[in-house]
């Protein structure tokens, strides 16, 4: 499946004409995956990008983006992205560096540098000589530590919040509301040694939460129960055992005598007036 990002057509002799552009400040180049790198002296990186801006179109820096390598001597590599408007050509640019050497500043040919060459500084620690506002860009002003460096916890060391008793934001070392690397996975209801929050006031069944029953005597208490047995219930096989009958009937008409019922009114004689 060929790949969705735009293809880059070759520019042959690229890196022949680099190289005899630079001279010493040259030290290696390749060209693997149709991208062209290519490695010069941290000293002279801004003439390198003046030279390559100038003399082989590359108009725009696109990015320049920092990389750890903390195995190496130079730990640090500070890669610049070129791209070649008129040419539709891309050139990759490093040069690399350690906590304490400086590279020196590109604002000087392209001027979005600053801002680029400030996130590098602030990820990563790597100082740009020359850069007038070399400033934090991402983390805040009172951060410590530089948070792209593979040395650099996760949590950070100091945490921001605003206090009310001071009614500004303060700086405070880390506290972590646990230790989330040693998980017992115990559940809490079933003898986990620490009391939950809330729980205090089982005392001195604690630790852990009270755990009067088993599951078995949990089911067991839970089943529904017997009622207990009353009298035999009567039963009957014939209408003398209940009263019922003519006999019974004859006994009803006697205790709630009928009532009369009233006269019917006289039939009309049929003559008129």
């Amino acid at each position: 499946m060929p790949s969705p990002a735009p293809l880059i057509p070759p520019r042959a002799g690229i890196i022949d004409e680099v190289r005899e552009a630079l001279g010493a400040a040259f030290l290696s180049a390749k060209d693997e995956v149709g991208e062209v790198s290519i490695d010069v002296a941290r000293e002279s990186v801004a003439d390198v990008l003046r030279t390559l801006r100038d003399q082989f179109e590359y108009q725009q820096l696109m990015e320049i983006a920092g990389v750890d390598y903390p195995s190496r001597a130079e730990r640090f590599e500070v890669v610049y992205h070129l791209l070649s408007v008129t040419k539709n050509h891309r050139l990759r640019v490093r040069v690399s560096t350690d906590e304490a050497q400086p590279v020196p500043t590109v604002t000087n040919v392209y001027p979005v540098a600053g801002w680029l060459e400030r996130e590098v500084f602030d990820m990563y620690g790597v100082v740009f000589a020359g850069n007038r506002d070399l400033r934090r860009i991402l983390t805040d002003y009172g951060f410590r530590g530089h948070p792209q460096r593979k040395d650099f916890p996760l949590t950070g060391y100091v945490e921001m919040r605003y206090s009310e008793e001071q009614k500004r934001v303060v700086y405070e070392p880390v506290a972590l509301a646990q230790d989330f690397r040693n998980f017992d996975f115990m559940s809490p209801w079933e003898g986990a040694e620490y009391i939950i929050p809330g729980d205090e006031k089982a005392q001195p069944e604690a630790p852990g939460a009270p755990t009067p029953l088993s599951s078995a005597e949990i089911n067991k208490a839970a089943a529904p129960k017997a009622e207990p047995a009353g009298d035999t219930p009567k039963t009957t096989e014939s209408k003398a055992q209940t009263g019922a009958g003519e006999p019974a009937n004859k006994q009803a008409a006697k205790r709630s005598p009928r009532k009369k019922a009233p006269p019917a009114p006289p039939a009309p004689s049929g003559k008129t007036r």
